[in-house]
């Protein structure tokens, strides 16, 4: 049967004596014509789902004998016409999934035998009309996905006959009416994606006939109110995104008909409901991103009706192993970010529909139980940031379906296995911070859907397989932290869809291959540490790549800010040459000489080592018995425990700790240091005895270092305001930071760099001058805290040195020369003292300031922290001055910028 089409047409007017007319499901297009409106006989008019594009007629209201009226499924626009409200005989209305706008007639309130109101999905605005409490007939109010704002008028608490009412996904606001109370015969209720705020009222556990009750996606607060219990016929039950707090009434044991249960995303606290599978229902259980504490509930591990489960994000213990049971129908779990402990228990593979098991970031220890491959359903496994051990199983190869496989940050070693070469469905494959080594497999290639591929922080050596250029789809590429030798494959340029590409710290050589010219022009790319050579691709990838990206390598060249030119490096390479001709014979003579007494003194050095290798176990410094100091502290901290713990650094971890004389201190404990770096270990020491010298009221009272096998930490002075970086990024704070107390913390840093570059002996380069190493006592006094990567000064040495310090402080002749001077500290304060009077890190400006502006042509708002008032003019003054100092100190060339010693005395005291 072939559909009508075109308009409808307005000879319908002659048929008057009409009672029912249906035009549905054709493909009539433009207005409802007006002369419907004369079919004054008509009891049903039903136009629905068709492509009527204009307005309502406005004469609608001359149908006094409507019963029906049906326009839903079209492209209806502009408002529903006042006179609706003249259709007295009107039982059913149906206007949704149209694009009506403006506001709901009141006039609506008239239709005092309205049963049904289908009015949701237009583009309805402004508030509820309040005479809607006069339709006492209705059973069905479905008002839902409009942009209705204002309060929910509490007549519709009137509404005795309703069944169903959903005022969802608008923008209501105010609290929930206590009068939606009274409405017995509700069954559905559906409040959520609006604004609603204030608490849950106690009176909605009188609604004994709910069976879906959706509240989710508000500003709720307060507790789930204990007369929820009285809900025994609830099937659904939607909570999430509020902020809901307290612990979740046990009388919720009552609803044994529950079937969904989502309360993630809020503040609830105390034990999981123990009870919450009683009824054996329960299907979707959903309580996240929560502070819940304690064990699985029995009920849960019980419950064979779950198919999907999401608890993560909270505080829960107990062990993994026993806490869960099989489950026939589970389709998805995620417990990460948990605190459980034990081992991953096999029965997982024994859950036939599992699909997605996520249990990353907990305290699991163990082995991967090979079981797990049983499971062919699974999609996604994401095991990573836990204690795991051992190898990879091979039978994780038997999981041909799966597309993502997170196993990172564990303690897994050995290879990838061979088996895994039938992943081909793979779209993630995340095994980085681990102890794998070996090869990188070969068969990667035919992972043809494959975007992000990590194995960083491994230990796999080798070449870089070539193969790897037949990924069509790898986006992400991150191989860095390993052990790869050999060149850079060329068909790695292959990859069109590759956007990070990381092969920093390995140890690649030769040259960058040519072809990669033609990469991608938005790669985001860093080869930094390696070997490699030779000219730096000229393209838009690798020309904007910052300089950090081509650090520590040896003979790289190119047209990028920070790198020689290279027609430099070749006539260097030729100067070295000749150089080498001429001086080697007369070395050779003069090594032989050194070679002897090299020998006699080594002799002598190893037996001054035998004597005091074992004095090396504890070492303290200044007036504190080592082993008091050391073992009041790790008695004070609970051997390091996490509670204790108020920030981690790149060189470790800092704890609050009360000494038994009820001193507060700072306690630095460092990470290991690498095995067998014997001679670093010494030389770190004697630097750390010479910062015991170091005595200056803006640098952090530093009173002493202990170390032993198993530990080794720094004690400083506690001071309770913390870093400028956490200062600076919270607003309250920020705000206490006035101009007076900013100016200061800028004086106070240069003055002690001053002191440690020109008043100690050997002079102090700190290497890590930011932010976040800038202390404030309680009275806002700024100290320069944090030496662990400050480096001392020989006078005739070169102090060429990897590159340390925090990125956006880093002077720029440190990533391609990595010569340490004062003057990269001079380039770090230039940066901060932009950072502490803007009030955020300056990256966007320090582009733009080659040379130093004048107190004329300085756009004095553009660096000011907005949080704060503009400064009076007297202080004004002494900003301009401050940044006009600041902008000298980031000249690139270092020799331009002025000495610490010079910018003091241009500072008041």
């Amino acid at each position: 049967m072939n559909s009508l089409s075109g308009n409808i047409p307005s000879q319908i007017a002659y048929l008057s004596k009409l009672t029912y007319l249906d035009l549905s499901i054709n493909q009539f297009s433009g207005e409802i014509p007006s002369e419907i409106c004369l079919l004054t006989n008509l009891r049903v008019l039903h136009i629905v789902e068709n492509e009527l594009n204009g307005s309502i007629p406005n004469d609608i209201g001359r149908l006094r004998f409507l019963e029906d009226l049906s326009l839903y499924n079209n492209r209806l626009h502009g408002p529903i016409p006042t006179s609706f409200g003249k259709l007295s005989n009107l039982a059913y209305l149906y206007l949704y999934n149209n694009s009506l706008s403006g506001f709901i007639p009141s006039e609506l309130g008239n239709l005092k035998n309205l049963i049904d109101l289908y009015i949701f999905t237009n583009s309805f605005i402004g508030p509820i009309p309040s005479t809607f409490g006069n339709l006492k007939q209705l059973t069905v109010l479905y008002a839902f996905n409009n942009n209705l704002s204002g309060s929910i008028p509490k007549e519709i608490g009137n509404l005795k006959s309703l069944t169903s009412l959903s005022f969802s996904a608008n923008n209501l606001s105010g609290p929930i009416p206590a009068s939606l109370g009274g409405l017995r015969n509700l069954t559905l209720l559906h409040l959520y994606r609006n604004q609603l705020s204030g608490p849950i009222p106690e009176e909605l556990g009188n609604l004994t006939s709910l069976t879906d009750l959706e509240l989710s996606v508000n500003q709720l607060n307060g507790p789930v109110p204990a007369s929820f219990g009285n809900l025994t016929d609830l099937e659904y039950l939607y909570l999430y995104q509020n902020k809901l707090s307290g612990s979740i009434p046990p009388e919720l044991g009552n609803l044994v008909k529950l079937k969904y249960m989502e309360i993630g995303e809020n503040q609830f606290t105390g034990y999981l409901p123990q009870n919450i599978c009683r009824g054996g229902s329960l299907q979707n259980f959903t309580a996240n991103k929560n502070r819940f504490n304690g064990p699985i509930p029995r009920s849960l591990k019980n419950c064979k009706s779950l198919v999907r489960v999401r608890l993560e994000e909270n505080q829960l213990t107990g062990n993994i192993a026993e806490d869960f049971g099989v489950y026939p129908h589970l389709n998805f779990i995620d417990l990460s970010y948990n605190k459980f402990r034990g081992e991953i228990s096999s029965n997982w593979g024994r859950c036939p529909k599992l699909v997605y098991l996520h249990i990353s970031g907990n305290n699991i220890s163990g082995r991967i139980p090979p079981e797990i491959g049983i499971g062919a359903q699974l999609q996604e496994l994401d095991l990573s940031s836990n204690h795991l051990v051992g190898e990879i199983p091979k039978e994780l190869g038997k999981l041909t379906s799966i597309s993502r496989l997170m196993l990172g940050d564990n303690q897994l070693f050995g290879g990838i296995p061979t088996e895994f070469g039938a992943l081909t469905n793979l779209e993630i494959l995340n095994l980085s911070g681990n102890n794998l080594s070996e090869s990188i497999p070969e068969y990667l290639e035919n992972f043809s859907k494959l975007h992000d591929l990590n194995l960083s922080n491994n230990k796999f050596n080798q070449e870089i397989p070539a193969q790897l250029g037949k990924l069509p789809t790898l986006s992400k590429l991150d191989l860095s932290h390993n052990l790869l030798r050999g060149e850079i494959p060329s068909k790695i340029s292959n990859m069109e869809s590759l956007e990070h590409l990381n092969l920093s710290h390995n140890c690649l050589s030769g040259f960058i291959p040519k072809n990669f010219n033609e990469m991608n022009r938005s790669l985001e790319v860093d080869i930094s540490y390696n070997d490699l050579q030779g000219p730096v691709p000229d393209n838009k990838a690798f020309q904007d790549a910052p300089i950090q990206a081509f650090a520590g390598n040896k003979d790289l060249c190119g047209n990028v800010r920070g790198l020689r030119p290279c027609n430099q490096l070749v006539s260097r390479r030729g100067h070295n040459k000749l150089v080498f001709l001429i001086t080697f014979p007369l070395l050779g003579a003069l090594l032989l000489l050194l070679a002897s007494i090299g020998i006699y003194f080594i002799l002598q050095k190893r037996k001054r080592d035998a004597s005091t290798e074992n004095s090396e176990e504890l070492l303290s410094i200044l007036d504190l018995d080592g082993n008091i100091l050391y073992s009041d502290i790790i008695k004070a901290t609970d051997n390091f425990d996490d509670t204790y713990c108020i920030g981690k650094g790149g060189h470790g971890s800092v704890y609050k700790t009360k000494l038994p004389s009820s001193r507060i201190v700072a306690v630095k404990k460092l990470h290991s240091l690498p095995n067998g770096e014997r001679n670093f270990r010494k030389e770190f020491l004697n630097e750390i005895k010479a910062l015991t010298e170091v005595r200056h009221r803006s640098i952090v009272k530093f009173f002493g270092f202990c170390s032993n096998a198993q530990h080794s930490f720094l004690v400083y002075e506690y001071l309770e305001k913390g870093s400028v970086a956490t200062i600076l990024n919270e607003e309250e704070k920020a705000r206490e930071l006035d101009w007076s107390k900013r100016l200061d913390i800028i004086k106070s840093v240069a003055h002690a760099l001053s002191y440690m570059h020109h008043d100690c002996s050997p002079p102090i380069v700190h290497r890590d001058i930011s932010s976040k190493n800038i202390l404030l006592d309680g009275d806002y006094q700024a100290h320069v805290s944090d030496f662990g990567t400050a480096k001392l000064m020989k006078l005739d040495s070169s102090n060429w040195t990897q590159v340390a310090g925090t990125y956006g402080y880093i002077a720029p002749e440190l990533a391609y020369t990595m010569k340490v001077t004062e003057k990269c500290d001079v380039y770090s304060f230039g940066v901060l003292a932009l950072e502490v009077i803007k009030g955020r890190h300056p990256c966007d400006l320090i582009p733009s300031l080659s040379s130093p502006l004048t107190r004329e042509n300085l756009v004095l708002t553009d660096f000011l922290d907005q949080r704060l008032p503009i400064p009076p003019p007297e202080v004004q003054d002494e900003v301009i001055l401050m940044l006009n100092i600041a902008i000298t100190c980031l000249h690139d060339n270092p020799h331009s910028r002025p000495s610490m010693n010079m910018i003091t005395p241009m500072l008041s005291v």
